[in-house]
């Protein structure tokens, strides 16, 4: 029973929700370049690169937010004593080797590219994540370059379809960091954080978020607008952006932490909903 509940911690530790988008998204990157879903072992080694590099970053975060979580969310697996900090570096550097492996085996530029992103990733949440919007400029190109690996690694890496679903991540994730930022501010404060929030007021912050997730539903109507006309794209990328549009709508009116997170992570599951649905699509 202890190996059970220690294992779900650790899935609780790398909100697995949020790896699995990683790995849809690299997954749809390559659906995007191709045309079609990729063969298989495409599939499979594209979507474990996603997977297991955002939860290494998912760990260190976690690892360098103990004391701001201890205020924030004291329920969190280390700040709560489930998993030790030792455990939690040794899931952490596991991880990250397991996605370099994987990366290496697809393709040298795939390894070098992976590479910078897990140090950038770690330099974000050891000394950058204070910095306020260039921290959060750097986790949405992360995120971004998620639909770019997926190009690359078959071999489609000037695909335009590819940049546009690049730029869309990049506008959604960058919005939900200023928002979390400012669902955070009183752990942020302990830290001498200089985020959006901190810096011009919560409700600021999330207006700006609030435009932010407007132009990520323009974005993505681009696609049409360049002639990917079909019910493929259309319908789950419609019915994703209804659902962004409700969620932020519910996050721009949350008054407290928790209601605050419940929409975030709405968006979340809306936004990785949309991508599966893109998917699936590609088998009628």
């Amino acid at each position: 029973m202890a190996i059970l509940d220690k294992l779900k911690s650790l899935l609780q530790l790398i909100r697995l929700e949020l790896p699995i988008s990683a790995g849809i998204c690299v997954v749809v990157g390559q659906t995007i370049a191709l045309g079609r879903l990729p063969v298989l072992m495409d599939l499979g080694l594209g979507f474990g690169l996603g997977l297991f590099l955002s939860s290494s970053a998912m760990i260190f975060n976690d690892l360098f937010d103990l004391e701001v979580d201890r205020i924030n969310t004291p329920h969190k697996p280390i700040p709560s004593g489930k998993i030790t900090p030792t455990e939690a570096i040794v899931f952490g550097v596991v991880t990250a080797l397991i996605a370099l492996l994987i990366a290496g085996w697809i393709a040298p530029l795939v390894l070098v590219l992976s590479l910078v992103l897990w140090v950038q990733g770690f330099l974000y949440n050891w000394k950058l994540k204070a910095s306020g919007l260039m921290g959060n400029l750097i986790v949405a190109t992360n995120v971004a370059m998620t639909f770019i690996l997926g190009g690359i690694s078959v071999g489609e890496r000037n695909n335009p379809l590819v940049w546009i679903f690049g730029a869309i991540a990049f506008v959604f994730d960058l919005a939900e960091e200023i928002a979390g930022d400012a669902m955070d501010m009183e752990g942020d404060k302990k830290r001498g954080s200089r985020s959006l929030a901190i810096l011009h007021e919560k409700k600021v912050a999330l207006r700006i978020s609030g435009v932010l997730f407007v132009v990520m539903i323009l974005l993505s109507l681009l696609p049409v607008v360049l002639g990917e006309t079909s019910l493929a794209y259309i319908l789950p990328i419609g019915l994703m952006d209804v659902a962004v549009l409700f969620f932020g709508v519910r996050l721009m009116k949350s008054r407290t932490h928790e209601e605050g997170h419940r929409a975030m992570r709405g968006l979340y599951l809306s936004a990785t909903s949309g991508l599966v649905a893109f998917i699936l699509s590609r088998f009628v």
